[in-house]
């Protein structure tokens, strides 16, 4: 798995293609390989949410026109359900089309025939859209970090997180045995919430070791340096005081 110099691994971007061309499905498997783009696929649309369930792909790929049903209700379905980012495809180039797919939840569209290489191009685009930053999925010692579904999992179990839990230990994962004062987390955390307050930062700390530590009270990743403050150490770096 390909690392970078402060060790986090980065995984493969999983896409879901929904299309009833079992051919095009074999040929998109072998070409986005070579750009890290891991391709499950189906040519049965009434089996996409369980397919999103049992692979958690990072966007689903979907076909407009297919037997039993058609693309704009599989990608009105989904949008109920999950937030992930759809690319719709269609032969027909028709404006109607697309703003059809859009108005029903699509994030993209692609008319028939196309390039592969431009699907690979949109789907870069897409998730630097909804991510607004390079790191999409990596793993930090036993976490794993999702940030286009802003989820974190410790030992493959999704953690159950608010939104500034979330930011705060993204924060911690991306600076591991980094030192941060309250005033340098109170500052990336007001990009956020502007109304938090240094005290909050303590309570945001407490509610994070409750979900990931052990023992809260003898925390084994989030280390108080006293009188600095907070910092991120992976399991097989030596233990600091608390």
């Amino acid at each position: 798995m390909p690392t970078d110099g402060t060790g986090l691994k980065f995984v493969m971007l999983k896409a879901l293609l929904i299309d009833d061309d079992a051919k095009l499905a074999n040929l998109l498997g072998s070409y986005l390989t070579q750009f890290e783009i891991e391709l499950n696929s189906t040519t049965e649309p009434t089996s996409a949410l369980d397919l999103i369930a049992e692979h958690q792909p990072d966007l689903v790929i979907l076909d407009v026109m297919m037997p039993k049903m058609d693309g704009f209700e599989v990608c009105s379905g989904i949008r109920k359900k999950h937030k992930i980012p759809i690319i719709m495809l269609s032969a027909r180039g028709e404006s109607f089309d697309r703003i059809k797919g859009l108005d029903m939840g699509a994030d993209d569209y692609i008319a028939k025939p196309f390039e592969p290489r431009e699907l690979v191009a949109r789907i870069h685009s897409l998730l630097r859209r909804v991510t607004d930053e390079g790191e999409d999925r990596y793993r930090q010692d036993v976490f794993e970090v999702n940030a286009i579904r802003r989820e974190i999992s410790m030992d493959g179990q999704i953690l159950s997180l608010t939104n500034m839990e979330f930011e705060l230990l993204e924060l911690l994962l991306k600076n591991p045995s980094t030192l941060f004062s309250r005033d340098d987390i109170l500052k990336h955390l007001r990009g956020i919430e502007a109304k938090i307050f240094s005290r909050s930062i303590d309570i945001l700390i407490s509610r994070l070791r409750q979900k990931i530590e052990a023992n809260p009270k003898e925390p084994k990743f989030i280390k108080t340096i006293w009188g600095k403050g907070y910092m991120l150490l992976p399991r097989n770096e030596a233990t600091l005081e608390t």
